[in-house]
């Protein structure tokens, strides 16, 4: 039991270790240190003091996780003198995450809302729910699994500002930017292949319609959402094609996507079957 113990403990330095420190590995995030590093060096980033972001967290089985990127989201906002929330969106997870995230709203005060869910009711329907308790003028959206690290945020914010646009886009296939680390062969094939049929029969003029970490003007994704008719990894899709449809800009930001350490992937063939009807609906539709 003590070594089994021991072991946890040491995963668990590992982990912090990782997602706290500026890189994740120092091959694959140099660009993005040096970006950070820039923006500090020079003061180019001026927050907006009367501006408050909301970052909406839809969580399903995230205990581990959770006290992880909360702590990375306050550590990057209030270095920046930012002001934040965070909504919770909890979908009734069986492995405590709601005792995990009522724990971290004492800790952290008036940060964090917990939206309580009577079960997995599905992304899109998530961060619509999370809309209504967000309070914030822009909105980030991102995984709670530490696929996405939060030091991409002020680099999200200075590029909505400086290109005037209504979406901020994190993503993984920028040509000679960004990428994933951590995935097997098969993970980076199906990516890979969803993006391919989306730009074929959509041609949403973004490199990385599936990604999910993205910053919105809340305006914007208030009008697009009650649109939005796919559900799972299609409803990222679909926002970006009914936001082309409705004149919204959207600019694009390298990161480098981590695969989770803690907790399974929510990945499997129904999400899949999903993007694909989702795809169908959408070349016929839009």
């Amino acid at each position: 039991h003590r070594i089994t113990s021991d072991a946890k403990c040491q995963n668990t330095r590992s982990a912090i270790d990782l997602f706290c420190a500026d890189d994740y590995t120092q091959k694959t995030l140099t660009k993005s240190k040096s970006a950070l590093t820039i923006i500090h060096r020079e003061n180019s980033f001026c927050a907006n003091d009367s501006m408050l972001y909301s970052v909406i967290l839809p969580t399903y089985n995230e205990r581990e996780n959770l006290p992880i990127i909360i702590y990375l989201l306050d550590k990057t906002f209030t270095e920046l003198n930012i002001d934040y929330q965070v909504v919770v969106v909890e979908d009734n997870s069986p492995d405590g995450t709601l005792q995990v995230a009522e724990s971290l709203q004492k800790s952290y005060k008036n940060r964090i809302k917990i939206l309580k869910r009577a079960g997995k009711l599905g992304l899109g329907s998530a961060y619509q729910d999370g809309l209504k308790e967000a309070d914030g003028q822009r909105i980030v959206i991102m995984d709670a699994d530490l696929s996405h690290h939060p030091k991409y945020i002020p680099i999200m914010i200075k590029s909505m500002d400086e290109n005037k646009v209504e979406i901020v886009s994190g993503t993984r296939y920028m040509p000679g930017k960004g990428g994933v680390y951590g995935w097997d062969l098969k993970r980076k094939i199906t990516s890979r292949g969803a993006n391919f049929l989306a730009h074929f029969f959509l041609n949403p003029r973004v490199s990385d319609l599936t990604g999910s970490f993205r910053l919105y003007d809340r305006a914007a994704l208030e009008q697009i959402l009650p649109s939005v008719k796919c559900t799972g990894y299609a409803f990222q899709m679909e926002i970006v094609v009914l936001a082309r449809k409705a004149g919204f800009q959207i600019a694009e930001v390298p990161i480098v996507f981590v695969d989770r350490m803690y907790g399974e992937s929510k990945l499997g063939p129904r999400e899949i079957i999903l993007y694909l009807k989702g795809l169908l609906h959408l070349f016929l539709n839009t």
